[in-house]
């Protein structure tokens, strides 16, 4: 498996989340994107609307939308 992004691509990142289940909501200054869960819940995902999105800034973004940083890896490495 391939090191943790430092700068991710931003598309390269939307796709590895819409693969995980979200669906993009709105896209201004900020990306907005929704999972409906199996149980019936929603899981919100906000992320800036830059060119390339930091590693610091993904993890925030794992550890929120509760989830586990190798499989969001396997999924990036596909995109």
């Amino acid at each position: 498996m391939t090191k943790f992004p430092v700068d991710a691509p931003i598309n390269k990142v939307i796709s590895a989340f819409e693969r995980l289940g979200f669906q993009l909501v709105r896209s201004a200054n900020h990306i907005a994107m929704l999972r409906e869960n199996p149980d019936g819940s929603r899981t919100p995902l906000t992320m800036p609307n830059h060119q390339r999105i930091k590693g610091s800034t993904l993890r925030t973004i794992l550890t929120q939308a509760v989830i586990k940083r190798n499989d969001f890896m396997k999924v990036f490495e596909q995109s």
